[in-house]
């Protein structure tokens, strides 16, 4: 397995107006674009889009981001990836971002690429943003775009349900004092900040409220080992979702990025079932 990224252009859009303008940086794979695959040249193809959403300050270059561009490749269907302000190559700090702001975004890409029959692939953070995807497609009459739902480490309302009731005492201090607090990143040199504003605006993109539906086939794929996001969270949201077709798949000794070539196996897998069901 290569963690080479795949050679798709990056094209941007502008999200937002005034101050509130950011340059969205996009990699938009199109199968009907690429020679050997059969289609007449222009022509979308039948199987629905995958549609990558990334986890909190990762970015659209990431080994599975990149896994999944090239599974589309192979089953030669289109695929969208996509840096959420503040995030890899679009513009903006990542400190400045809250959930409706990178919800705002996703929906405005989805929306660029035309894309009218999709599959959605978030990862921890991008698994919030995909069920918040969800409810403003139905508030639209637009269910009927999604043809399925990856969740890999989902970490819905992850700000109120795993932030909030473990803040330490100096914590909440700098919270309330300087609007953020820091703590260590296993991910990167730089320590991860939370704001104020991404707590408080988390509280109004709760989707783990009551009753979830999708409407759709859903496929979670969870580590018990994963150190930031326990699987007893993923066992959580599958409870909220009574009436959809759920699958989950516990990986013993998987951690948090599920990134290990046996879980990018698991991941086309489930990719696989659902453009089968689709």
């Amino acid at each position: 397995m290569s963690t080479k990224p795949a050679e798709t252009e990056i094209t941007r859009i502008a999200v937002g107006t005034g101050d509130e303008a950011r340059s969205i940086a996009m990699r938009i794979f199109h199968a009907g674009k690429r020679p050997d695959v059969h289609l007449e040249h222009g022509q979308a193809s039948e199987l629905p889009a995958l549609v990558w959403l990334g986890g909190y300050r990762s970015d659209m270059t990431g080994t599975k981001a990149v896994e999944v561009e090239r599974h589309a490749r192979e089953a030669g269907t289109d695929c969208i990836r996509f840096d959420y302000s503040g995030h890899g190559s679009s513009d903006g700090d990542y400190r400045s971002g809250t959930i409706s702001r990178w919800v705002e975004e996703s929906l405005a890409v989805i929306d660029h690429a035309a894309t009218m029959r999709m599959i959605l692939i978030g990862s921890s953070m991008g698994a919030w943003v995909a069920l918040r995807l969800i409810e403003e497609l139905r508030g639209r009459g637009q269910a009927d775009r999604l043809c399925g739902l990856v969740l890999i480490a989902p970490a819905p309302d992850f700000t109120a349900e795993l932030i909030e009731p473990n803040l330490t005492d100096a914590e909440r201090t700098s919270l309330a004092e300087r609007g953020y607090f820091e703590e260590p990143s296993e991910y990167s040199p730089e320590p991860n900040v939370f704001t104020r504003a991404l707590i408080e605006d988390g509280r109004n993109n709760l989707v783990m409220r009551g009753p979830i539906e999708t409407g759709c086939p859903v496929h979670i794929l969870q580590g018990m080992r994963d150190p930031d996001v326990p699987y007893t969270h993923a066992l959580k949201l599958m409870e909220h979702m009574p009436a959809d077709d759920v699958v989950m798949t516990l990986i013993r000794d998987g951690d948090h990025r599920l990134s290990r070539e046996e879980d990018i196996v698991k991941l086309r897998q489930a990719i696989d079932a659902m453009l089968t069901k689709a």
